[in-house]
């Protein structure tokens, strides 16, 4: 593909707030890195990514108000991890992490590994001890 030829669309699906290196031929025949802001259907695979991430934490979110998860398994959600990557990072094993993750056992975890938990989901412990789903809705 030619620089000039290159996709340019506008609907970026993040705003154009980020770019994609896309390899073309320039004047010379030479390859060149170019930035771009996507074309329609790479847009459209990553707006349908982002809907997905949202309906998920919005889900994660009923089920901590309702009292089946902890807050911790909303900004696990929220962060686009997963049990495994959760529990790698906190250098726990996964079943303990998947404790912690119900509602009934949250009340019961100590501050040191909320502490620790906050630092990992790049929150503020406070966020985590007095959740108030009013902020993140």
């Amino acid at each position: 593909m030619k620089v000039e030829d290159m996709p340019k669309d506008d609907a970026n699906a993040l705003e154009g707030k980020t770019s994609f290196i896309q390899y073309a031929v320039d004047k010379e025949g030479n390859y060149v890195q170019e930035k771009s802001p996507g074309f329609e259907p790479q847009n459209i695979a990553l707006a349908q990514a982002w809907d997905e991430v949202k309906e998920r934490t919005a889900s994660a979110l009923e089920e901590v108000i309702h009292g089946d998860k902890s807050p911790i398994y909303f900004f696990m959600c929220k962060e686009m991890m997963d049990v495994k990557i959760l529990a790698e990072y906190m250098n726990l094993p996964r079943w303990r992490v998947k404790k912690h993750l119900k509602g009934k056992n949250f009340p019961e975890i100590n501050s040191k590994i909320l502490q620790e938990y906050a630092k990992v989901l790049s929150i503020d412990s406070n966020d985590l001890l007095s959740f108030e789903a009013s902020k993140w809705r």
